[in-house]
């Protein structure tokens, strides 16, 4: 885990915070009317943003350094899994303090789906003008600020990168007990099985032909991984040749030097993205959407992909090399090369129930 801003909230405080914020609410239902500018007005003040625990000090580095000099606001960061901030968000309610939360797409709309996100007011956040249309899905409250692409992590010196691109490879009797896969309950996960269902059944939802599948490559799977640590250390040691992965999980093995490439799918490319959403009742929503408005600009994504390695939404950005010659035109023009994200109500509404079969008929067997 990458060290945490000094400014980073402990547990104590989040408490205290909640417990301050009840105390003030008394008994009343109806929760605290929002804060909204005045004509001529800019925000002002200071946010909580609530971000992945890892990557802080190149996340306060790339955004929340520069956005607090250009705007006077100051932002505290409240880091942890997708998991636990999304369920101290839904038990916490409307006192939670959260202004911004940056969360993967799926909790999301999860969260969405419990009403605990307030639509992003595009007139607030003028750069949502400027991001690609994926980005701005109408299936989500808040916009995308980065992507990531499913595809192969593989042994430059044990196989070819056709392939790797190639889904059939994971059952090719070579690769016997060299092949790892990711558990559904990961990105890669979900993002795999349907891509092996959009191959082998009737669309990225046929799991039934996923599952089946995958089960009939199980001779071939020495592990179902659950974190990027797994998977890296795994092909680094050469215990493996492949794995289904995400972009991202490549840049520090390539860079590495080792014998080691990415590759998308020739077909079956779907992808996932991180959003930016603002919870219902958070406390400064107008520094907030201007959070949010930085974080989108072309300043602070080409500043996100050079120091992060997050693949930007905004067109305007640069993209660096050490991103591009990873993934190809896929890190500038997901849509163009051919990726696509999944229905998100489709995947909530199934989602606890395929991660039981997964379970029951692939990695258990």
């Amino acid at each position: 885990m990458s060290h945490a801003s000094p400014r980073r909230r402990t547990a104590v405080l989040g408490l205290a915070f909640v417990a301050t914020a009840a105390l003030l609410a008394g008994c009343s239902a109806t929760p605290a009317p929002t804060a909204t500018l005045e004509p001529g007005e800019t925000a002002s003040g200071s946010i909580v943003v609530s971000t992945f625990p890892f990557g802080v000090e190149e996340f306060q580095q790339a955004i929340v350094d520069p956005f607090e000099e250009a705007t006077g606001i100051t932002v505290e960061l409240d880091t942890g899994s997708n998991a636990d901030r999304l369920s101290k968000l839904e038990l916490n309610g409307d006192a939670s303090g959260i202004d911004v939360m940056l969360i993967s797409d799926y909790y999301a709309a999860l969260g969405q789906s419990k009403d605990l996100f307030a639509p992003v007011d595009e007139a607030e956040v003028p750069n949502l003008a400027e991001i690609s249309d994926f980005a701005k899905e109408a299936q989500y409250d808040g916009p995308a600020y980065s992507y990531q692409l499913n595809g192969t992590l593989y042994r430059t010196d044990q196989m070819t990168a056709e392939q790797a691109a190639d889904w059939e490879t994971f059952g090719d009797p070579e690769y016997a007990g060299k092949i790892a896969m990711p558990d559904i309950s990961v990105t890669a996960g979900q993002l795999t099985v349907s891509g092996i269902a959009d191959v082998f059944g009737s669309d990225p939802y046929d799991v039934d032909e996923a599952f089946s599948t995958m089960a009939s490559w199980n001779d071939n799977v020495l592990q179902y991984y659950t974190s990027s640590t797994e998977v890296s250390s795994l092909l680094s040691q050469g215990e493996i040749a492949a794995a289904p992965a995400l972009s991202g999980f490549a840049t520090s093995l390539v860079a590495s030097g080792a014998p080691i490439a990415w590759t998308a799918p020739a077909e079956g490319k779907f992808m996932a993205t991180n959003r930016a959403m603002i919870p219902v009742g958070a406390p400064n929503t107008p520094a907030a959407n201007a959070f949010i408005d930085y974080l989108l600009s072309v300043e602070a994504q080409t500043s996100s992909a050079a120091i992060v390695g997050d693949l930007p939404v905004n067109p305007g950005a640069t993209v660096p090399a050490e991103l591009t010659e990873i993934a190809g035109e896929a890190a500038t023009d997901p849509i163009g090369d051919g990726y696509s994200t999944l229905d998100i109500d489709t995947i909530v509404k199934n989602r606890t129930a395929w991660v039981d079969r997964f379970a029951r008929e692939v990695s258990s067997r």
